[in-house]
């Protein structure tokens, strides 16, 4: 097991399961393992997103009855950590399938590509985390809080496989705080600045923050492999790659994937995409204007009353979200809620929000979606 400190905290990028948060081991074992459950499989178990979804179905007592390890042949033979047991990471095949009812895809989107469809044609249900079939009109692509109708008809146990995506976090992030208004008052255009942390390009990205903080501050050149540019101490451009339009992927999939997940192709959606060096959670700055007037006690009153959300909203104190109060944490936190000042009649609101990006922006979701299939 290999520990990376960073200000204080660890980070643990093992084959082992991180334990339940104030629960035991096992109480989740009773809980989780039922001979009637279905069967289940994680693709891509030995990465940040895969090892989340191991400590997501833990921590929510998903119930199965089976689980296999899959990653790519290097990876095979490796000892994973699930419920106090030990399980052996097994090389993802086109067999790997067999009898899985469930599937949770993170292992990029080529590998989804090639074996999402093969598992479906065998009646396995895919809940992929990559950007492969967001944008399939005949893939659901599904925030439970926000519009679980669209996997209606999908379920477990009727023989029947099935491709569902997972949208992208930064998509998922702004949609569990702006959907409740959106209901509310219409939103007509949205502007988005995101403050993106290492988490989001992978485990690799998050060992290579912490080694070149340590460098820069020890005066050595810092390593860079992931990113071109120098991540400690820096910020830049999102590594997307830039389109021909100017923006980047990362920024057209907020355009694209906000109108697909509210069924609405008029919505007016502009995105920058910012990498910012912080560990595993995203920060986005949101600008809404309204077709029908939304004040902003309304507005706290209604994110108050949504799933999945909570609200840091101090003036007086001047605290707000940040990466840190949502880091390993479910909940999407809003926050400097107010009034757009540049827009009359209560047609505008600027909002802040945090949400962790390997957890509800990833993970946590997937995990979700499935328990709709139950």
């Amino acid at each position: 097991m290999a520990a990376l400190a960073f200000s204080g905290t660890s980070f643990f990028f093992s084959t082992a399961s991180p334990q339940p948060k104030s629960r035991s081991i096992s109480r989740f074992v009773r809980m989780a393992y039922q001979e009637n459950g279905p069967s289940l499989a994680v693709v891509g178990v030995t990465g940040a997103v895969g090892q989340e979804f191991l400590s997501v179905l833990s921590d929510r007592g998903f119930p199965y009855r089976s689980i296999k390890m899959l990653a790519s042949k290097r990876s095979a033979g490796k000892s994973v950590r699930f419920h106090d047991e030990e399980h052996i990471v097994e090389e993802l095949t086109a067999d790997s399938f067999d009898g899985v009812d469930i599937a949770l895809f993170s292992a990029g989107g080529s590998i989804s590509k090639k074996f999402g469809p093969l598992a479906a044609e065998k009646g396995t249900i895919v809940v992929d985390n990559s950007s492969a079939f967001r944008m399939d009109e005949n893939v659901p692509l599904v925030i439970p809080e926000v519009n679980p109708e669209a996997m209606k008809g999908i379920k477990v146990g009727t023989g029947k496989g099935a491709l569902i995506a997972n949208p992208n976090c930064s998509t998922i992030i702004c949609l569990m705080a702006v959907t409740p208004l959106h209901r509310h008052a219409k939103v007509l255009r949205m502007v988005v600045s995101t403050y993106q942390a290492a988490s989001g390009a992978g485990a690799a990205a998050m060992e290579e923050l912490v080694q070149q903080t340590r460098e820069v501050l020890e005066g050595k050149p810092p390593t860079c492999n992931i990113f071109r540019d120098q991540y400690a101490f820096n910020l830049f451009s999102h590594n997307a790659s830039v389109l021909s339009n100017g923006y980047n992927e990362e920024e057209m999939k907020l355009v694209k994937e906000t109108r697909k997940i509210w069924s609405d192709a008029n919505v007016k959606v502009t995105a920058t995409c910012i990498r910012v060096p912080v560990m595993r959670a995203h920060a986005e700055s949101v600008n809404l204007q309204f077709e029908n007037p939304l004040d902003e006690d309304t507005a706290r009153e209604i994110l108050k009353n949504a799933p999945g959300v909570v609200i840091i909203d101090d003036r007086a104190a001047n605290q707000f979200p940040t990466p840190l109060k949502v880091s390993n944490k479910d909940d999407v936190a809003v926050g400097r809620i107010r009034q757009d000042v540049s827009l009359d009649g209560n047609k505008g609101l600027d909002i802040f929000v945090c949400g962790d990006q390997i957890r509800k922006g990833a993970a946590l979701n997937a995990v979700q979606i499935a328990e709709l299939l139950l």
